[in-house]
Order: C-alpha cells, then structure tokens, then sequence
C-alpha cells in the first residue's frame, strides 16, 4: 500500500509513521508536512529513508498537492490547526488549514481517483458533557470552541461529498491523545515539562476538567485497523476508556517524578472549557475487533520517560515562539484558586 500522510511530522502524524514503518514493511509512505511550529522533521529522523519513507514540504492548501497524491492508495489526513487556545486567540489560521486545506485535500483525491480518504478528526466536534454519558457516532455535533468548528466543518465536508459524490471518505473522531513527540502546549507534555523543571504547572480553572485519555499508539493502531476494514462513509469513535480530571493527571506526573503538589498552580479557566469528554468506541469494536492495549498508567510513566530521554528534543521545542505562547496563556493569566 502507498499511503500520502498529511501533517507526518506532528505529533500524532509521526506517530503514525513511525508504527506504520515497523508493523507494515512493506507499505510505502509520502509525508507532506507544512512544517509549522509543532511540526518537526526531527520526529521522522529515524524512518526517513528513500524509496520507503520521503517527505515533502507542503501546505494542504497548495493547489500543487493534486500532483504529490497521484499514484497513491490512500490519503491519511492529521494536518490540522489543533491547540484551542491558539483558535481563541485568532481563528483565522484554523479556518484555512482545517476547512480550506481539507477541501483542497478532497478536491485534489477526487481528481488523482485516490481509492480511500481517511480524515483523522476529534471528539470536540461533539462539544461537552455532562457528568454522565458518553459520545456516540450518533451524537449531535456541537463544538464550542473555534478549533472544534472547524473540525466539525472539515468532517461535515468529507461525509457529503461522500453522499453526493461517492467519495471514498472514513472519519474518525479520536479522544485525547498523549505520548511521544507531543508538542508541549497540550496538557500531558506541559505538565511533564515543568515538572521536570522544578517550574510550576499551570492549571485551568480547578482542574476538574475530564478527559478520556488515549495513548497514541492505541490511536495509530487503531487508523492501521480502520485502513483496512472500515466501512466508506462511516465515523468512527476511537477512544482509551481511562477519563481522568486533568488536576488528577498532574498529581500524578508530580508523584511519578518526585516533585510535590506546590508546583500545581490554578489559573483562569479560557473562554468555553469543555467540562467533560467521553468516548464510546463499540462500533469500532464491533465491526473490527479493535480496542486499546495501553493501560493508562503504564503509557503515562512511558511518556514520562521518553521526555526524560528526550530534553534536548523538549529544550528546543521550548524556545522561540513557544515561550512567547506560554507567557501569555499561562504566565500572564490571572490566578483564580490556590488551594
């Protein structure tokens, strides 16, 4: 098979190369990547290799992306405009990747005849729950922040050309992903980064935001499944089963790195926080057999230790323009709780 893996050097996106090269020899793989502030080639570094693994430089708006997929079997599309703070602060660049790059994506499938889409999409389309419940592929699509409209858009899009086209489009809507290569202005790898600094650790609200967390190598599997046995037109929920309160996760990235809970500093919730997220991934069960090996606790104290490993890949990551982001989103907020 040769895949076209859209935003490959991410962090789920490179995941996904990487589990790729090692389960399927024999597959083929193009990553097109824009190379934005959370993408980075350094991620690839060890699976790129000619005639097996190569990498473009590219943005899915570019009309020249029709050329790059010709002759392939699959387009796999994780390139997106993912972090909500970023969306709140200014939609615009959420608006053109997420809906304007997927619709250039479908455009250009359409007219190379790529035999099978599949848009790697996210549980925020179906906004927020409650205390109770879990979301189904029947749930209503109610985001509640920029990043999540625009999901919703780009999923929306590839399910009706789907229907008024016949276009081989899959969706999937996948909860919240952890491990390594993650960029860290998402929760699991900022918490782990100040930790491991000594710094203090920054949390929304008073941390009782709920999470169904995923290890990424669940998820990518999970893709690997779908490839090859899901239906055309179809959502499908991938999910982790383990929900956590975000102010439990960083007690326990403080324990796992022997630093005390002091660290933990409450600050002003943003704007439309999503209560709850939780996943229910019986249909992908059912029709493939798939579910999540990965206990969280184990792929916790991996990812833990991969960024251990890995402090020069985090310093330089760090530097630029995401200490700008970090000053203002975490150092500049108002602190709001301090017990």
């Amino acid at each position: 098979m040769k895949l076209v893996v859209t935003g490959g050097a991410g962090f789920i996106g490179s995941n996904f190369v990487h589990c790729t090269v090692a389960a399927h020899p024999d597959w083929k793989i193009l990553v097109l990547d824009k190379l934005t502030y959370a993408g980075n080639l350094r991620n690839l570094e060890q699976v790129l290799q000619p005639g097996r693994c190569e990498f473009v430089q590219m943005d899915v708006c570019d009309p020249g992306v029709r050329d790059v997929l010709r002759g392939h079997d699959a387009v796999i599309h994780f390139a997106a405009e993912s972090h909500v703070d970023r969306s709140i602060e200014d939609a615009a660049a959420f608006v053109r990747t997420n809906v304007e790059g997927t619709h250039n994506l479908i455009r250009a499938s359409r007219e190379t005849s790529i035999p099978l889409f599949l848009h790697v999409s996210t549980d925020e389309v179906y906004g927020s729950l409650g205390e109770e419940g879990e979301f189904t592929e029947e749930s209503p699509i109610q985001p509640n922040s920029p990043y999540a409209a625009t999901k919703a858009a780009s999923d929306l899009l590839v399910l009706a050309y789907v229907r008024t086209h016949g276009f081989p489009g899959i969706v999937t809507r996948c909860s919240n992903n952890y491990g390594p290569y993650q960029f860290p202005e998402k929760f699991i790898p900022l918490m782990i980064a100040q930790a491991m600094a000594g710094q203090r650790l920054p949390v929304y609200g008073q941390g009782k935001n709920v999470r169904d967390w995923i290890h990424v190598a669940d998820h990518c599997d999970a893709i690997h499944v779908i490839l090859q046995k899901g239906r055309v037109g179809e959502v499908y929920n991938i999910g982790g089963g383990r929900e956590m309160r975000n102010i439990d996760v960083a007690r326990l990235i403080l324990k796992a790195l022997g630093r005390p809970e002091s660290l933990i500093d409450f600050v002003k919730d943003r704007p439309g926080h999503d209560l709850r997220y939780a996943i229910n991934c019986d249909k992908l069960a059912a029709e493939t057999g798939w579910t999540a090996k990965v206990s969280f606790d184990d792929g916790l104290q991996q990812t833990i230790e991969w960024y251990r490993q890995n402090e020069h890949w985090l310093d330089d990551v760090r530097s630029g323009h995401y200490r700008e982001f970090f000053e203002r989103h975490y150092v500049l907020r108002e602190k709001t709780f301090s017990g």
